[in-house]
């Protein structure tokens, strides 16, 4: 539709597209590579007594803790969590994590206090962690129902 609207602009759309996956594609592969090595190294029982369904509040815990600390953009994450699911971690973890990933950084929390101050960015960090065990609740509760 936007080739038949405007040609050119299409096609300076799809040249600057290609330009940028390009840009990415490299980081996106060496993120991929390493985390496919960690999950390899990392041996099956070890990756479900922390973050499997049996791992009970725990496994919550530490995916929220994993994801608020890992400085993974989104297009890697994606990608990772279906990896995770298909190692046998269970949705509600997975939603935890991915939450935290997004919404939490603890890595990031002094450049954050420095344009917001220490009390607005603990508490944003706060609310969104407390929202990602919400998050990861619901997904618990809905998943069961299916």
């Amino acid at each position: 539709l936007s080739f038949l609207v405007d040609r050119k602009k299409t096609k300076l759309g799809i040249r600057k597209g290609i330009i940028m996956f390009a840009k990415i594609f490299p980081s996106l592969l060496s993120v991929i590579i390493l985390v496919s090595i960690a999950l390899y190294l990392v041996p099956q029982p070890v990756l479900l007594k922390y973050l499997g369904s049996a791992s009970g509040v725990s496994g919550y815990f530490f995916a929220g803790l994993l994801g608020s600390i890992a400085l993974i953009p989104g297009f890697i994450a994606y990608p990772l969590a279906g990896l995770l699911v298909k190692s046998g971690i269970s949705y509600p973890i997975i939603g935890m994590f991915i939450t935290t990933l997004m919404m939490v950084g603890i890595v990031t929390l002094p450049l954050e206090a420095r344009f917001f101050s220490w009390r607005v960015a603990l508490l944003r960090n706060f609310l969104s962690f407390f929202g990602a065990v919400i998050v990861g609740l619901l997904i618990g509760l809905f998943w069961g129902l299916i």
